[in-house]
């Protein structure tokens, strides 16, 4: 069972990025934030990354902001930094990320889209499994892009 439900303020958020930067949730209000939980291993994940990576190339001078949360075990850091290293937006691992509001993440990939309001708009938790693509990227995300 999620702890959360789209249509309500999302859940605070902190973590670690592998760079060592902070990232918060709270300092992307206004810009319209992609939450992606994925692992190296899981095979669906991998294949939705370029999707994300080409969206967020294309639309990050509108507001947007994404962050990957690897859910690998701490001794797969190597193998999580040479994925995240071709990423152009930022990632973090599960285990430096403060994200109990989002529920339990027992699949992958999950994937959650707050508005530039704060508003949970997307819910990956519920519902039957997808990826994304890059049509359903704008399907979903652009929408909330075009909004001002």
């Amino acid at each position: 069972m999620f702890a959360i439900e789209a249509g309500k303020p999302a859940p605070p958020l902190k973590a670690k990025q592998l760079d060592g930067a902070a990232y918060t949730l709270a300092a992307h209000k206004g810009e319209v934030v992609i939450l992606n939980f994925w692992a190296t291993w899981c095979v669906p994940c991998r294949a939705e990354l370029p999707a994300f990576s080409e969206f967020y190339r294309k639309h990050q001078a509108e507001g947007l902001s994404v962050l990957a949360v690897s859910m690998d075990d701490p001794e797969d850091l190597a193998k999580v930094h040479k994925v995240a290293g071709d990423l152009p937006f930022p990632a973090a691992m599960y285990g430096d990320t403060q994200a109990g509001g989002y529920g339990r993440i027992w699949r992958l990939p999950i994937t959650f889209v707050i508005g530039r309001d704060g508003v949970l708009r997307y819910d990956g938790g519920v519902g039957e499994r997808g990826t994304f693509d890059l049509s359903g990227l704008e399907r979903t995300v652009g929408p909330l892009l075009a909004a001002k």
